[in-house]
This record gives C-alpha cells, structure tokens and sequence, in this order.
C-alpha cells in the first residue's frame, strides 16, 4: 500500500504502516534534495527519516488504541474497565489462596504474626494472634502471601517460617482453596456481555447475569431441565440448577430467588432461606463447584537453542488454560497442544517440537482423549501433575 492520510468510516479506524510512513518521507525527501540524494540503509539521513517515520507510526497506533477504547468488544486494560462501570460493573481483582491449618505446640503458647510455608515456598500468613489451647493444637485459617490460584495439596503446608518458642509443628489437612488471578480483558468482556442480559432475553440469562454480578463471584453457570424426568446431570424435573464459585451464600440466593421463574424448583447442595417482603420463606439451592485435577504430560524434543525457560513456560501456560476454563468445560486435548505450543518463541524457528499431550482427570489412566468435566465441577491445573518430557 501507499501513504494515505488516517480516517474513520463506518468500519472503523484507518491509519497507515510504518513502512508507508517510512516511503513516504523518503519520497518526500528526493523531492526536496533531490533523486541523487543517498538514503540507503546505512545513510544518517535515512536512519534519522527512520526514527521520525517510527514516531509518527506510534503517534497514529495510540490514535487506534485510543479509539478502540470508546467499545467493549476492543478496548483494553484501564479503558475497558472504565467502560464496564457503566454497567455497574468493576474488574474482579486478584484474590488469595486461603487453607486451614493445624497449628500444634505448648499449651498457652501465642503466636504472634506466625508465618508458614509450603514445599514450593509459598509463604501463608496466619491470624495476628494464635494461641494454643488445652488440647496442644488449634485450627486457624492462613491466607496465601501473593495472590492468585496458588494450591497446596493436603501436608504440603508443613514449614515455620517464623519460629516461636512453643510451637512445634503445622500441617494442612485438607487442600488449599485456590485463590484467582485478576480478571483478564476476555473475561471481564464475557461478563460484561451476560451481563447486558439482566433486562433479558430470557429469565435464565437474567438469572446468570444477576449471579455474576455478586460480589467476589469468580465464576458461574445455570443449568435448566424443562423435561418431566431427571436428566443426565441429575436435575430433576423442572429445575433449575446453579453452580457458583465464590460470593456469600446469602447474596447467591437472593440473585436466585429474585431472577428465577416463579415455582420452578432450585436443585443444588447448598440450602439458604430466603425471605420476601411478605414473611414467605422459601429455600434456594445451589452447587458450590469441585475442583478436578488434570494431570497432563507432554513430551518434547530438544532442538537448538533450547532451555529449561521453555519447560516452565509450557507448564505455566497450562495451568492458565486449565485455571481459566468455566465450570463443566470440556478439556480439549487440541487446547492443551496449543498451549505448550504458545510457549515457543518462533514457530518458523522453534526451540523444541511437542510430540505428544496426554492427560486425564485425577488419577485415571493418560489418554490424548478430550478429559470431560461434570457439569458441577471446575478443571484445576496442580503444578506437580504437568510433566514435562524432554527427549
């Protein structure tokens, strides 16, 4: 293409390339000096056309960006989450891995300020003010030191950090609950879309949108049976079934009972009364999701310029592709190959080939098979099931 002055039409936004830019002024400057002027590659005068040809390109791109931040469907970062306010909406912020702990030692030993690890050194904060009663232990809740979907599988939190005179041991016996990253744009973009269906199509997507918008709600789907028998979920007949992470049960139940057909019944686990304006008590039930680890292992070959960077980095990739999955989503086999791909830094010249991607659900047999989550369950990536095979 050619320089062409920037200009919006109804497609949107339209600015030249730097290369345009850059031939432009190159043009424009043989018409001035002369053709016989030098400007090739290794030429000042080139290089100093060059550095203005790059400010203009930028200048026009943060033109583009700028105007792209005027939709949700394009706007990024801040500017997104400027917009979605007007929804009444606000980004979901990073929240932290939480795990109770058994915290043994002397009786009437206190500790103050006390901090574990774990045996990935994570460090987990307890309470200000621990003391140990009769028994010699007591159970608190510690709260993971960073934020985001840091795990710790039962005993894995196991370390003093900061040792006091008393205090003999810690341990978890049940897993960590993970905490969240912050919302990404895709997320937030997804959200903000379902929840422009509060005023709905349908009384099920205003149900869903009025959920999400509970504080602290991370993640969440509503399933419906409109058959006269039990389907293959379980729900019975005419019900509704909400799954939710995250939020206070009270709040979950209300954005239930209030968004819900009248007399349809609410299938789940967890029961909350809620009471109208009349005094009528009526119970709302909803299913607070299982985790499900995947264990995945992929097999590599080494090629020139390969490192351990690559294997960490296929691994991270992984557990945000795990990790970022909805409630009940199939693990696509296709996605995982995808995602140790991603890690590469050029395609055209690759550090290392994938050979193979099996993986399966908690401790079943490795197959390349799609690994299909219950509609009640959400996949959880543990760091220690991916493995990376270096060939």
């Amino acid at each position: 293409m050619s320089y062409f002055q920037p200009y919006i039409d109804s497609t949107g936004i339209h600015v030249p390339t730097y290369q345009d830019i850059l031939d432009q002024l190159v043009s424009q400057a043989k018409s001035i000096f002369g053709n016989d002027i030098y400007l090739e590659n290794d030429s000042q005068d080139y290089q100093w056309i060059s550095i203005n040809a790059k400010a203009i390109s930028d200048s026009f791109n943060a033109a583009v960006i700028e105007y792209n931040q005027r939709s949700p469907r394009s706007a990024i970062g801040a500017g997104l989450s400027g917009l979605v306010r007007v929804n009444g909406m606000t980004r979901n912020p990073a929240t932290y891995s939480t795990c109770p702990l058994k915290v043994s030692g002397t009786f009437g030993t206190t500790i103050n300020n006390g901090i574990v690890q774990d045996i990935t050194a994570n460090q987990w904060y307890l309470p200000a003010l621990v003391t140990i009663p009769a028994l010699g232990y007591v159970y608190v809740t510690a709260i993971c030191a960073v934020t985001g979907p840091i795990t710790a599988l039962i005993g894995e939190i196991n370390a003093i950090v900061t040792p006091t005179l008393g205090w003999s041991a810690v341990t978890n016996e049940v897993a960590a609950v993970p905490g969240s990253a912050q919302e990404t744009d895709a997320a937030l973009r997804a959200r903000q879309k379902v929840s422009t269906s509060l005023p709905s199509r349908t009384i099920l997507e205003g149900t869903l949108g009025a959920i999400l918008e509970v504080d602290e709600v991370t993640r969440a789907r509503v399933y419906e049976n409109d058959t006269n028998a039990t389907d293959s979920n379980g729900l019975p007949a005419h019900s509704i079934s909400a799954v939710v992470e995250g939020g206070l049960s009270t709040d979950i139940a209300n954005a239930i009972f209030y968004k819900k057909n009248p007399g349809v019944y609410t299938y789940g686990t967890t029961t909350v009364s809620v009471t109208d304006s009349y005094g009528t008590v009526t119970d709302i039930r909803y299913i607070i999701p299982t985790y499900v680890d995947v264990r995945v292992t992929v097999t590599i070959k080494m090629l020139t310029g390969y490192s351990s960077a690559y294997k960490d980095a296929i691994k991270a990739n992984l557990l945000a592709y795990l990790n970022g999955l909805n409630i009940g989503e199939t693990v696509f086999n296709s996605s995982l190959w995808q995602a140790s791909l991603s890690a590469a830094d050029s395609l055209n010249n690759p550090t290392f080939s994938v050979l193979g991607v099996v993986a399966a659900e908690g401790a079943a047999a490795q197959t390349t098979a799609n690994v299909v989550v219950a509609f009640n369950k959400v996949s959880s990536g543990q760091l220690v099931y991916m493995v990376v095979v270096e060939t």
